[in-house]
């Protein structure tokens, strides 16, 4: 038994081997271009991921590998590219936060309340990518299968929300009054605007499953003759997809929202009653972007799919002469008039 597996392996080996001879080799270079939907994606989280979009250029190196004249070949991919993409996420109900155990001028108990809607936080990112891919190709037909390596170069985030603030008045465990609304002198606002831009904490390397199914443009030479040693170009058109293999969220330390230390009493300075200053409980309200808190998401895993456009441009490679012997140059004897080969 053992034998015989041994012998299926040598025959494996020793096929492989003849198809490697056998294979013609072809050596491309060229550049790349793509756009498409990009969304990162939350799990088990208060947000809801919303598509961006996103687009990148890159250089490619590519070595095709296939039986002389035939239309199958084997491809490998290699390169490197930029992209820069917009993504962001919508806060999926109101959120209220209390600032818990305030006194009125009244010396009255209440608890001072930030409803948070509408609250969506919008990120742009820059990144390297480093893609590797195999596949095969067949006539205008090709398929590109691997892994995408991305580092984060720049992340900035944009939040904006309604902000609302009410009081809320207890007794022991019992509300005493409705909820004290849209009352400013009392510091109670009505969908008031915030928003905040930052530089974002920095995504984690990424490694992205990549899938690109296309075809070839134009006019096709399935074979190309040995005396006629011309460079070729390729053009392709594909549709692809990267799916986030690990998750990108770096875990940081800071609060979704700061609140201010306590209700703010002040004196007006046109009148001698006491009042409270507009909007102090709302001006120092600190919103952080969420992917730099540390209670977004378990995971946030990367997801693109869109349009990739591709030229490739063959390297030069030498051509087997078919008037002259071993590819060398000739000149003629004028004593006899014969046909000299110079080597």
């Amino acid at each position: 038994m053992v034998k015989k597996l041994q012998s299926y392996w040598v025959l494996f080996f020793a096929l492989l081997f003849c198809g490697t001879i056998q294979a013609k080799v072809n050596h491309y270079v060229g550049g790349y271009g793509h756009v498409g939907e990009w969304s990162l994606l939350p799990s088990k989280s208060d947000y809801t991921a919303s598509f961006g979009v996103a687009g990148g250029l890159g250089f490619l190196y590519e070595l095709q590998a296939g039986p002389t004249y035939q239309p199958t070949r084997f491809l490998f991919d290699v390169g490197v590219g930029a992209q820069y993409g917009l993504t962001s996420f919508m806060q999926s109900s109101n959120a209220e936060v209390p600032l818990p155990n305030q006194t009125d001028l009244d010396g009255m108990t209440f608890d001072y309340i930030y409803e948070i809607k509408d609250r969506h936080d919008q990120y742009t990112n820059m990144s390297v990518q480093v893609p590797l891919m195999i596949g095969v190709q067949h006539r205008k037909f090709y398929m590109l299968v691997g892994v995408k390596a991305t580092a984060s170069l720049l992340t900035q985030a944009h939040t904006t929300a309604l902000i609302s603030t009410y009081g809320r008045y207890y007794s022991g465990d019992k509300k005493v009054f409705d909820d004290f609304r849209n009352m400013p002198e009392y510091q109670f606002f009505t969908d008031l605007p915030q928003q905040k831009s930052a530089p974002a904490s920095p995504l984690n390397l990424n490694l992205d499953a990549c899938l690109e199914i296309g075809g070839r443009l134009g006019v096709v030479n399935y074979a190309v003759g040995y005396d006629v040693p011309k460079r070729k170009v390729e053009y392709r058109l594909a549709g692809f997809l990267d799916y986030g293999l690990v998750d990108i969220h770096k875990q940081q330390t800071l609060e979704s929202i700061k609140l201010p230390i306590g209700y703010n009493i002040e004196n007006d300075k046109e009148s001698t009653a006491p009042v409270y200053k507009t909007r102090t409980m709302v001006e120092k309200l600190e919103v952080n972007d969420i992917m730099s808190t540390n209670g977004f998401a378990a995971s946030v895993k990367n997801l693109m799919v869109g349009l990739k456009f591709t030229i490739l441009f063959q390297l030069p490679e030498p051509g087997q002469c078919v008037l002259c012997r071993d590819a060398y140059g000739t000149s003629i004897n004028p004593r006899h008039g014969s046909l000299k080969y110079e080597e």
